[in-house]
């Protein structure tokens, strides 16, 4: 792979739910108590918690991504006939404390010991976001925190993307943003970050406007693209 595929850039801007964070963390952690129905309900509660953003934004009900986690929880037990209240408030705390990548504290040591600029830009809430990163260990590595809880809408909404320019004070052209979720990544590009998709998982390419300017498997390679 081609190094300084990034160009001019001034920041790196991180989504956190499956790129930063392991989304199924949570539910791995009580694999045994919840049984054969584990990998459904957490895929089952991402796809959820995703389509209520969606469909929240489209409505103009936004709720904070706290109450869209635990909304879209509360689908996945239903349709997995998990009832088990004292369960759902232990994924529930759990999730404020997501397992890290492998990649991820290394990627971002790297790009502080090189004083690049670094921040998230997720739909996470601001207490779920700075508790995560905290139990993770990545709060120091991080220069800002970026929720939606300041634009009360949810990505790919433009105003999103618009935060971090406006927090970070570069143009898009110039802010490097990271997304596992191939969506964000395509509307990030389209929006004018220079992106790298981190399709962790080998995913097909979504047929959206916007091309990031890179696949990667994870973080671990973005510091040479970026020439540090």
């Amino acid at each position: 792979m081609a190094e300084n595929i990034f160009s001019d850039i001034g920041a790196c801007a991180f989504d956190a739910y499956g790129t930063l964070f392991d989304v199924h963390s949570a539910v791995n952690a009580c694999r045994d108590d919840i049984g054969d129905d584990a990998d459904r309900l957490s895929e089952l509660w991402r796809q959820k918690q995703l389509q209520y953003t969606w469909l929240r934004s489209l409505m103009k009900q936004h709720e904070d991504f706290w109450q869209v986690t635990g909304d879209a929880l509360d689908y996945a037990m239903g349709a997995t006939g998990t009832t088990d209240m004292a369960l759902r408030a232990r994924l529930m705390e759990l999730y404020l404390r997501l397992d890290a990548y492998p990649d991820v504290v290394e990627t971002l040591e790297r790009l502080k010991a090189a004083k690049m600029k670094t921040a998230i830009l997720s739909n996470g809430s601001m207490t779920m976001l700075i508790a995560a990163a905290k139990s993770a260990g990545i709060f120091s590595l991080l220069d800002m925190i970026l929720s939606v809880d300041q634009v009360g809408v949810f990505k790919p909404d433009p105003a999103v993307y618009q935060l971090a320019v406006d927090k970070l004070k570069l143009p898009a052209s110039q802010i490097s943003f990271q997304s596992a979720n191939g969506w964000d990544a395509h509307c990030g590009a389209a929006f004018g970050f220079q992106v790298a998709w981190i399709n962790r998982f080998g995913q097909p390419a979504e047929n959206l406007p916007g091309t990031p300017r890179v696949e990667l498997k994870n973080l671990a390679a973005l510091p040479k693209l970026l020439g540090l």
